[in-house]
């Protein structure tokens, strides 16, 4: 497994390179030859992939590259601000002594790190030609082990899974379709095999079936020996068949029965199934199954397999997991009763698997190889995730999760790997993890998609991978709001994190501060002491809401190298504000800032604006903040600005237009007239590149009418919410009666609006995109006749969510009528909403 992290970051050395090779002119020679070094780098981390036993040269070349990428990316960013400092501020003298100290500085540092390449590049020419002699695959542990399965199976060995087993045999036995496709998906370990082995060998299913087969694909998928696998169980030579050959004969031998095919452990299709599905028999009158079982959820739906028809089984309960434990390490339960002081040790081992059968298996045949000792069974329990993580062999929990990790791409892995940092049992806000991702550059915006929007899809890719669980997630579209990860799989993300540096673990799994740690999850227990100003600390996450106690302050010291601040889960009680904002402003490159309901803070200083390499800031939840600085529209790299829920701020400093990368804008709020320094309604037609808007309007707010036309310039925008809370002017809900809305919306939330009816742009023709629609309090009564649209015209709206809208009077069969595509609803205290099927006294949710 190659290094994660050296893969990524010099990746993007190099594509930063080649955009922005212009503004580092002074430096251009140097850089081109790091570029040229770092290019012979990558070659050799796929080299270095190959060895999945690494030898201390390799250990050694990796670390030395890892310190290399990071210090050259540090170079590299501290050049591009000064570049854009030097661009907006003024047209700078390069022979000023500040300039000419810098480029010295830069320069020398550039030469270092090009000399440690050099000599390293001597070295491993050296090493790279030795592993050409010998060959890569040489080494015995780069083999890759086929994980091979049957259907048969020691039905004495499982506990649970009849629900699971009948649930699916019950979507295969009466159904009438000509080929019924079923997926099982789960983690590593889950059990999916198993299950697949209860319904194949199932008496109705002998029953129902004329012909049975299971075909164990595991990652590398060899067509050819499918095939012959299949027809070998149909009971067909396939001696001197090729493969143009042995498709229609599987057919002929299926021809005119009903069958069940059993595809076990798929991880990939790319054609392969296409080909083998098309030459299937799927004659009317003839009923058959195909079962597939997966770690990933796309690799089912690639398949042909409903959503509907995705099953994922459950981890086992406490008594299961009890009982399928005493199995293996007893003969049984009884047995196990008659070994009473072994009993509570047992229980809590059995905790520590958090229900996963292949780690209660693994487990308990670790114990019952060994004599029923109680100090031998209190060790297995103090070293616990060491003793899984040491076991050998292709079946073994860690080798089981290990494959799901190698199958990552390279940026995926990085995404994993933060995992690690969180606290065991932490319930993570999916929101922190993708800021954090895209603030410490894992991942990038590409085309016309925003690096937020990726990062989202990275994590819908983890899950449905099976190695993050979802908690919360919207109903709608299953956007996630909140997520976790099974206790063994984090495990396995602290013993990769620990080999490649990606954070700092002691033996027992607890984060370690020190000079070398590069990113920490700061919960108030750790002695972070060893920080100090030469610390190569790049993210630093609070990670739980009790306040720091005195002798745990934060640690604020100068860290050169920090990319990502994150106080969102500590509202920083114990923690003097200005000494936090004064160490804030010292943080260059600084990319990500969170202070999350924060309750001390009442204004930035001037000199946040000198944070010129900030992307991200959230203040959502700063209750008493009053205003942000003018400097705040100096931060041209400014990607997403959060100020929801700051009922304090009047407005956002004029100037804000000249933010032309922001994306998203959260808790604008339309400032008075008398606010002569307050942003205008119409300067956000300057945001072109602007995603997500959330307005805030209250009592106080002025909108010229030239301004009702600003939102229709906004030719990218994705989201828009609008809050009127608090505001009772017949004359702001007229104007935005007559508001324009963008052209390409696809979501709407409407939030304290006292109309009487719906504004009259709320319409199919003018929201044609629309996919959700939000309307929540206020005083509707009355859809505006524009809302139903026409015969022509329909809402393409597959989302709805109607709240505390006690007086709309509204009938179900029309809003089903005039929204065809409608697959979710959510109402609550909506009274008036004739013929809902679901009460809607407290919340009413219909799923089509």
């Amino acid at each position: 497994m190659a290094d994660a992290i050296i893969q990524v970051v010099a990746g993007k050395l190099i594509d930063a390179l080649k955009e922005h090779s212009g503004r580092v002119l002074e430096f251009r020679s140097q850089f081109m030859e790091l570029k040229t070094q770092l290019d012979f780098m990558k070659s050799f981390l796929a080299d270095a992939n190959k060895l999945k036993r690494k030898e201390e040269t390799v250990k050694t070349t990796l670390s030395m590259i890892r310190e290399l990428t990071y210090d050259a990316e540090d170079i590299l960013t501290d050049c591009l601000l000064r570049a854009e400092f030097r661009d907006h501020v003024f047209r700078c003298n390069h022979f000023l002594p500040r300039e000419m100290i810098f480029q010295h500085r830069t320069s020398k540092r550039l030469k270092d790190i090009n000399g440690r390449i050099e000599k390293m590049h001597k070295v491993l020419k050296t090493y790279l030609k030795t592993i050409g002699q010998q060959g890569v695959h040489d080494d015995v542990s780069s083999v890759v082990y086929r994980r091979w399965t049957s259907p048969a199976f020691d039905e004495s060995s499982i506990v649970g899974l009849a629900e699971d087993t009948m649930k699916i045999i019950g979507w295969i036995l009466p159904t009438k379709k000509q080929l019924h496709q079923v997926g099982i998906i789960g983690m590593g370990g889950l059990g999916k095999t198993t299950i697949t082995q209860k319904i194949f060998n199932n008496h109705a299913i002998l029953e129902r079936f004329e012909e049975r087969i299971w075909v164990s694909i595991s990652q590398t998928v060899n067509e050819e020996e499918t095939m012959k696998t299949m027809l070998k169980q149909l009971g067909e030579d396939t001696y001197g068949l090729d493969m143009g050959q042995m498709l229609p004969k599987i057919k002929q031998a299926l021809d005119g029965k009903d069958y069940l095919i059993v595809m076990d452990d798929v991880w990939s299709v790319h054609g392969w199934w296409e080909r083998l599905l098309a030459g299937l028999p799927k004659r009317e009158g003839q009923s058959s199954a195909v079962i597939i079982t997966t770690r990933k959820e796309s690799v089912a739906i690639e398949m042909g397999v409903e959503k509907a028809r995705i099953h994922q089984p459950r981890v086992l309960n406490e008594e299961e997991s009890w009982a399928l434990f005493c199995r293996i390490a007893f003969s049984s339960e009884k047995e196990a009763k008659q070994h009473y002081e072994l009993e509570e040790l047992g229980k809590d081992i059995v905790k520590k698997c958090c229900g996963l059968p292949l780690a209660i298996k693994t487990v308990g045949g670790m114990l019952k190889s060994k004599t029923l000792s109680t100090d031998v069974w209190r060790r297995i329990h103090n070293n616990f995730h060491d003793e899984l993580a040491t076991r050998e062999g292709e079946s073994s929990v860690m080798a089981s999760l290990q494959l799901s990790y190698d199958e990552l791409s390279t940026r995926l892995k990085q995404c994993l790997l933060c995992f690690s940092i969180y606290p065991e049992d932490s319930v993570i806000s999916a929101e922190q993890l993708v800021h954090w991702w895209v603030g410490e550059g894992f991942v990038q915006g590409k085309d016309t998609r925003t690096a937020i929007e990726l990062a989202f899809d990275y994590l819908s890719e983890l899950i449905s991978r099976c190695l993050v669980e979802v908690v919360k997630q919207r109903g709608f579209d299953g956007r996630v709001y909140t997520c976790k990860m099974h206790d063994l799989v984090r495990d396995l993300t602290i013993k990769i994190a620990r080999e490649e540096s990606f954070c700092s673990f002691d033996e027992h799994g607890k984060q370690r501060p020190s000079i070398q740690s590069r990113r920490l999850g700061f919960t108030g227990e750790e002695d972070v002491k060893s920080l100090n100003k030469k610390s190569k600390l790049r993210a630093f996450l609070m990670m739980n809401s009790s306040p720091v106690s005195p002798d745990k302050t934060i640690p604020l010291f100068r860290v050169r190298s920090l990319r990502v601040l994150d106080f969102s889960l500590n509202k920083l009680e114990n923690t003097p504000i200005h000494k936090l904002l004064h160490w804030i402003i010292s943080l260059q490159r600084l990319s990500y800032l969170n202070l999350r309901g924060v309750a001390s803070l009442k204004e930035l200083p001037q000199l946040i604006g000198e944070l010129r390499n900030l992307q991200l800031l959230v203040l959502n939840g700063c209750n008493n903040l009053q205003k942000l600085p003018s400097s705040i529209t100096n931060l041209q790299k400014l990607n997403v600005l959060d100020l929801g829920y700051c009922p304090m701020m009047r407005y956002l400093p004029q100037g804000l237009g000249r933010l032309s990368n922001l994306q998203e804008l959260s808790g604008f709020t339309v400032p008075s007239e008398a606010d002569r320094n307050g942003c205008r309604l119409g300067e956000l037609q300057w945001l072109s590149k602007l995603k997500v808007l959330r307005v805030n309007i209250n009592e106080e707010s002025d909108i010229a009418e030239e301004e009702l036309t600003v939102l229709s310039h906004l030719k990218q925008l994705r989201v828009l919410s609008i809050n009127t809370e608090g505001c009772e002017k017949e004359e702001i809900f007229r104007k935005l009666d007559g508001l324009s809305p963008p052209p390409h919306l696809e979501e709407l939330y409407l939030r304290y609006y006292r109309g009487v009816t719906t504004p009259m742009w709320m319409n199919p023709k003018s929201l044609r995109n629309l996919h959700y629609l939000c309307i929540e309090n206020g005083d509707l009564q009355f859809v505006h006749p524009s809302f139903e649209g026409g015969k022509t015209i329909t809402w393409k709206v597959e989302g709805l969510c109607l709240k505390f809208l006690a007086r709309l009077q509204v009938e179900w069969d029309l809003v089903q009528s005039v929204m065809p595509r409608i697959r979710y609803v959510e109402a609550s205290h909506c009274y008036m909403l004739k013929s809902f099927p679901c009460n809607t006294e407290k919340l009413g949710v219909w799923r089509k």
